[in-house]
C-alpha cells in the first residue's frame, strides 16, 4: 500500500475523501469545502442522522453529486483539545478497516488539526498515515483468499498543510511499522514452520540492515553452562538456539563504545506444550505465540536499524521448544544455571523463566549494559491481574520503570507496575536448591519476576510480562487486525528515542 503526503487543496477525489466533523456537528474547513462542492450534501446528511462528530464514529455519503469522489466519509473528531496522535491513528485505522476490501483504490484524508489539539499539522498527518499502515496488515500466507476478501486500497493520501514536516516524521514511524509487522509475522507463524533454527535464520536477515547477528548452538551454550535454557528444549526434536543481535548506531562498531549498550532480552518458546507437566488441550491452543517477547525484540532491532537510531543496542533471544519426550526435563530435576545458581524444577510448564535466567545472565555478564529489559509471555496470572489492556511491569529501578510507563502511555502500549520484595522472594526458596521454579498458587506473576531478578545482579532492569497483550482472541483492536499484535516494538522504540539516543 502506497502512502503519500500532499499539500492540502480544494480537489475532492478520486476515490474516498475523509473529512473531520467536530463535536456537536461543526464542520472543519475541508468538510465545509466538501459541503459546498456537493450542494450542501454534508449538512443535509448531518441533519438526517444521529452522528454529531463524536470520536470513533463516522457517516458515509455514497456517490455524492458534483465531485469526483465516489464517497465522502465524515469522521468524528470530538472536542478539539482531546484530539491527539492516538486519536488520529484510531481514526484512520477505523476508516481504512471498513474500506480495505470494499472496492475503493484511493483513500484521501483531509483532516485539519482542531483548535487546542495537542499536536501539530505534521504530527497529525504522520500519525494518520501510521494508523492506516498498522491497520493494513494481513497474514494470508496459508489460505486462499477469495476475490471479495482481497484488499483493494492501493494508495492512501494524506492532505496536509505541512507535507515536508510530515514526510520527515514518517521516515521514523514507517521504520517502527516495519518492526511491528515483522513481530506480528513471527507470532502468527505456526510452530511447524517457525521452530528454533528457523527463527534464528530469520533473525539473520537483519544483517542486511547493518545489524551484527550471531547464533549460538547447543554445544556453544553447553560450554557456557546454559543448562536452564537447554533443559527446557531437551525434549524437542528441534535444537535450541541463542541469537545475539547488535546495533551500533552510536559507536558505529568502532572499538569499545563510550556508553554501555541497552540490552533487550526476549523469551522465544516457539511452542509450549508444557513439557511433561503437559497442558490441557485447550490451554495448548495459541502456544505457538509463546515467543512473543522474542518477536518484539527482533522487530525492535529491525526498526532501530531502518531508522538509523543513534544508540548502541543489543537484542538477545533464547529460542526453544518445550515438548514432552523420553529426554525431556522432569519435575523434581535440579539444574545448574550459567550463573551457578541451582533451580529445582517443580513444574516443567514454568519454563520461560528458565530460558530467561540464562539469557539475562549472559547479557549482563558479556555486555555490561546500562539497562536491561526483558519481554516474555510469562504467566497466565498476568491476565487475571491486568487482562489484555496493560502489560505487567516489574523493575528494580524506579527511574527506568517511570520512563517505561511514560513511553507506554505515549505509544498506546500501557504498562502497570507490580511489586517485588523479600516476602515474595521467600516463596521461591527451595529446601534442596537455591530456588524452585514456581512459587505456589498465589502471586504467580510476581514470583516469576522474583526468579528473574536473581539473574540481573545490580543492572537497572525491567521485566515486561506480555502474556495478555502479545496476541488477541475475539474482538480485534483497531490498530492490530491480526492475532499477533506486535506489542512491545512501539514502547521500547519510544523509550530509546526519548531517553537514550544521542
Amino acid at each position: 500500500m502506497e502512502i503519500n503526503f500532499v499539500r492540502r487543496g480544494p480537489q475532492i477525489g478520486p476515490g474516498t475523501l475523509v473529512v473531520g466533523i467536530l463535536d456537536g456537528g461543526a464542520l472543519t474547513g475541508a468538510a465545509s469545502s466538501a459541503d459546498k462542492a456537493t450542494g450542501g450534501a454534508v449538512k443535509r446528511a448531518l441533519a438526517a442522522s444521529r452522528f454529531k462528530g463524536q470520536p470513533g464514529q463516522s457517516l458515509e455519503l455514497l456517490a455524492p453529486a458534483g465531485v469526483a469522489a465516489s464517497r465522502i466519509v465524515l469522521a468524528g473528531l470530538g472536542k478539539g483539545e482531546g484530539f491527539d496522535t492516538a486519536a488520529a491513528e484510531r481514526l484512520s485505522a477505523g476508516v481504512l478497516g471498513r474500506l480495505l476490501t470494499g472496492g475503493e483504490e484511493t483513500l484521501t484524508f483531509a483532516i485539519e488539526r482542531p483548535k487546542r489539539a495537542k499536536l501539530g499539522e505534521a504530527e497529525l498527518a504522520a500519525h494518520l498515515a501510521f494508523g492506516a499502515l498498522l491497520r493494513s496488515y494481513r497474514f494470508d500466507h496459508y489460505r486462499k483468499v477469495n476475490e471479495d476478501e482481497q484488499p483493494t486500497i492501493k494508495k492512501v493520501v494524506i492532505a496536509t498543510s505541512d507535507a515536508a514536516g510530515a514526510k520527515k516524521l514518517w521516515r521514523a514511524l514507517s521504520a517502527v511499522g516495519e518492526g511491528i509487522f515483522l513481530a506480528r509475522d513471527l507470532v502468527n507463524e505456526p510452530a511447524n514452520i517457525l521452530y528454533p533454527d528457523e527463527f534464528a535464520r530469520r533473525a539473520q536477515a537483519l544483517k542486511k540492515l547493518g545489524v551484527k547477528v550471531e547464533t549460538l548452538d547447543v554445544p556453544a551454550m553447553q560450554k557456557l553452562g546454559m543448562n536452564t535454557l537447554l533443559g527446557v528444549g531437551q525434549g524437542s526434536a528441534h535444537e535450541s538456539r541463542l541469537v545475539v543481535m547488535q546495533w551500533n548506531g552510536a559507536s558505529g562498531g568502532r572499538g569499545k563504545a563510550k556508553v554501555a549498550p541497552l540490552a533487550f532480552v526476549g523469551k522465544g518458546v516457539c511452542f509450549d506444550s508444557g513439557g511433561l507437566s503437559l497442558k490441557p488441550a485447550n490451554s495448548m491452543m495459541g502456544m505457538k505465540g509463546d515467543m512473543g517477547g522474542a518477536a518484539a525484540v527482533v522487530g525492535l532491532m529491525r526498526a532501530l536499524a531502518i531508522r538509523k537510531a543513534r544508540v548502541d543496542a543489543v537484542g538477545l533471544i533464547g529460542v526453544v521448544e518445550n515438548m514432552p519426550d523420553g529426554k525431556a526435563q522432569r519435575p523434581n530435576d535440579i539444574v545448574k544455571s550459567m550463573s551457578g545458581q541451582t533451580i529445582e524444577i517443580l513444574n516443567t510448564d514454568a519454563e520461560g523463566r528458565l530460558v530467561l535466567a540464562d539469557v539475562l545472565w549472559y547479557a549482563q555478564s558479556r555486555f555490561k549494559p546500562q539497562i536491561m529489559i526483558d519481554l516474555a509471555t510469562l504467566t497466565g496470572a498476568i491476565l487475571i491481574a491486568l487482562g489484555s489492556e496493560h502489560a505487567g511491569l516489574f523493575s528494580n529501578n524506579d527511574d527506568l520503570a517511570g520512563k517505561l510507563a511514560k513511553s507506554g502511555i505515549k505509544e498506546g502500549e500501557p504498562v502497570w507496575r507490580l511489586p517485588l520484595g523479600d516476602a515474595y522472594d521467600r516463596l521461591v526458596k527451595s529446601k534442596i536448591a537455591d530456588m524452585k521454579n514456581i512459587g505456589g498458587p498465589h502471586a504467580g506473576s510476581i514470583t516469576a519476576a522474583q526468579i528473574l531478578q536473581r539473574f540481573v545482579n545490580k543492572v537497572p532492569w525491567a521485566h515486561l510480562d506480555i502474556a495478555g497483550v502479545a496476541w488477541q482472541d475475539g474482538e480485534q483492536k483497531p490498530l492490530a487486525p491480526s492475532w499477533g499484535t506486535g506489542w512491545g516494538v512501539r514502547v521500547l522504540n519510544r523509550l530509546i528515542a526519548d531517553y537514550f539516543e544521542k
